[in-house]
């Protein structure tokens, strides 16, 4: 089977001042050793696969003592011209919110502000004509009306229950329109049924491979950017068809962080093939 890559535009943000120095989810211990300039390196490394993919990288400035803000995927959700700024559950973070909302305002998207707490593309992910909106832990169950009335897609809520994979795109990653891979057990029973459902041909990762948040990851509908550690997901993506890239972000996993926590989605609209 031959797969369409679809031409991307991305945010990022340089992690110039990443660190561990507190603990909001499982991942983070802020008494082990951090290695800031490896961290540095394996995000240049990401970002310059987009590049070669042909993908276009907007870079957002890293702002001092805000050690997360590497992680872009939080900082809103940008669907069609439209931007949701965010709110974050946590206090650490709360500064991030307004420098994303800040970068959204002078690149001419049209802006919406939250309601709730609402981590951005970390719990929201477009899949087809569909919004998969994660909760249970970050994301607030009454942020997916909101995104409804925003966006104009029909929102399907997910519930997680794994407090390793806090936010959705832990749990699951979007292939292309009609294709997601994700982990069963981090879903309560319902949202397992529904994604039964809406994706019957489905690929279920492993434990062990949603351990290295080998989920998440970034597709183009062609190629898949994940951990270099997640081997046997990646096996069964190139099975279905897909090139697979992978990529050790091990520094950043120490935050609970991976490819598509570095990255967010800017649609201006309909994707260029």
């Amino acid at each position: 089977m031959t797969m369409d890559a679809t031409r991307q535009r991305f945010l990022m943000c340089r992690p110039t001042y990443f660190a561990v120095d507190y603990a909001i989810n499982p991942w983070m211990d802020p008494t082990a050793p951090v290695d800031a300039d490896l961290a540095i390196r394996q995000w240049e490394r990401l970002r310059q696969t987009y590049v070669d993919l042909g993908h276009e990288v907007e870079l957002i400035d890293p702002v001092a003592g805000l050690p997360d803000m590497v992680f872009a995927a939080n900082g809103g959700t940008v669907i069609d011209g439209k931007a949701m700024a965010v709110q974050f559950r946590d206090p650490q973070r709360a500064d991030e919110a307004p420098a994303y909302r800040a970068w959204f305002e002078a690149a001419g998207f049209e802006m919406h502000d939250p309601k709730h707490v609402n981590e951005g593309e970390g719990d929201v992910l477009l899949a087809g004509d569909h919004l998969l909106a994660g909760t249970g832990f970050r994301t607030a169950h009454a942020s997916h009306a909101q995104l409804q009335e925003v966006f104009g897609y029909p929102v399907i809520t997910m519930q997680l229950v794994d407090p390793r994979f806090y936010h959705l795109d832990t749990a699951l990653t979007v292939l292309d329109e009609r294709t997601v891979a994700y982990l069963p057990e981090a879903f309560s029973p319902g949202s397992r049924a529904v994604l039964r459902r809406l994706f019957p041909d489905a690929i279920h990762a492993t434990m062990a491979d949603a351990e290295v948040l080998g989920l998440n990851a970034v597709s183009d509908g062609r190629h898949v950017v994940l951990p270099a550690q997640a081997t046997d997901l990646a096996a069964k993506l190139r099975d279905r068809g897909y090139e697979t890239i992978g990529i050790d972000l091990s520094e950043l996993r120490k935050a609970g962080g991976g490819p598509k926590c570095c990255t967010l989605r800017l649609r201006q609209g309909k994707a260029v093939k």
